[in-house]
């Protein structure tokens, strides 16, 4: 995959492998002791049922995302679900 500037990807939206527009890219999380890249916080399209997605959600009902379900980032940023 290509380098992605991440100031492109602010509110950026979230789709589902199968489709589903899940939400607005709101933040990434990563570990600091190694830089890695932890989970994307999505914050869920309102329309959205929380059954309808498999991802644990935060305080504040946004989806965390792990990085490795990433499948493309273009118009959408696309994740396995």
């Amino acid at each position: 995959m290509a380098d992605i500037l991440a100031e492109n990807l602010s509110g950026k939206a979230v789709m589902g492998s199968d489709g589903t527009e899940l939400g607005m890219l709101y933040n990434i999380t990563m570990d600091l002791k190694t830089g890695s890249l932890s989970d994307l916080l999505v914050t869920p399209n309102e329309e959205l049922s929380p059954a309808q997605v498999p991802f644990d959600r935060d305080e504040s009902g946004r989806f965390h995302v792990p990085v490795s379900n990433v499948q493309a980032v273009k118009d959408y940023i696309v994740v396995r679900t």
